[in-house]
């Protein structure tokens, strides 16, 4: 009997995928980068207080839903995120930290709904990081 699970199959976070990229950039400028393309209001991008607090819900520009479940600011944003298209929600981390070039960006997104939309979700963050790395010089 083989034991093996698929790829981004997990017993706790179901299906999941996590990307990331370094960027030749300031901490600050990565956070701001991946909220911006997430379709995060302005306002969000500077919040330095518990505005956007374990709890808080909204909607980005996009009609994506959100609930934020961790926010420590210029580092970590975990949230629940639906799509305005999407049946389910899922988790969304995004974390920035510093390297050695720059800062690294990283996405991990969790409760897919089966290995085919976590294969669409890798596609897309990948894309998402990819563009955001080709805009900087």
């Amino acid at each position: 009997m083989s034991t093996n699970k698929p790829v981004g199959k997990t017993n706790s976070q179901g299906w999941q995928i996590g990307v990331s990229r370094t960027l030749p950039i300031s901490l600050e400028q990565a956070w701001e980068m991946i909220l911006d393309t997430l379709g995060f209001l302005p306002e969000m991008l500077h919040s330095q207080n518990d505005t956007y607090g374990k709890g808080t819900t909204f909607e980005t520009e996009n009609e994506t839903h959100i609930e934020i479940r961790s926010h420590e600011p210029y580092s970590l944003l975990r949230m629940k995120w639906q799509p305005i298209d999407w049946e389910i929600n899922s988790t969304l981390q995004i974390r920035v930290r510093p390297a050695k070039t720059g800062t690294t960006i990283s996405v991990h997104h969790e409760w897919l709904q089966d290995a085919e939309h976590r294969e669409k979700m890798r596609i897309y963050w990948t894309d998402v990081l990819e563009r955001l790395k080709s805009t900087v010089k």
